[in-house]
């Protein structure tokens, strides 16, 4: 049962019309993404299902992290650090307009006070 899989990281063009369609927009070697989404997998597995997985090693420190933390981090990289497409950033919202005019004045200082009211 093969699936075609979801990519999220993307915009909905293919991989082909993303090269095409700006110089930064490269596309992605699907044996490393494969390999990177399988090392999530595998790892998210043991952590969920070994207590030793979840543990702290003398050799390697904490497990999860090299587990699962750093193949996302490497899948995410391999992406180029996009982050997920939003529902609501699809219409993107303009921004409000920066305004024109000088920069304000500043405040004189307050003049000293004095220590000593005068008496008469």
């Amino acid at each position: 049962m093969n699936l075609p899989r979801q990519d999220r990281f993307l915009p909905e063009a293919s991989h082909t019309d993303a090269a095409a369609s700006g110089p930064d927009a490269e596309t992605i070697g699907p044996g490393l993404d494969d390999l990177l989404r399988h090392a999530v997998a595998i790892g998210a597995v043991l952590v969920l299902l070994l207590p030793a997985a979840r543990g702290f090693s003398d050799t390697f420190g904490w497990m999860p992290l090299w587990l699962l933390v750093m193949p996302l981090c490497a899948w995410w990289a391999l992406h180029r650090f996009r982050l997920p497409a939003n529902e609501r950033d699809t219409q993107a919202q303009p921004r409000p307009r920066r305004r024109i005019g000088e920069q304000a004045r500043r405040r004189r200082p307050a003049s000293p006070r004095r220590k000593h009211s005068q008496a008469a």
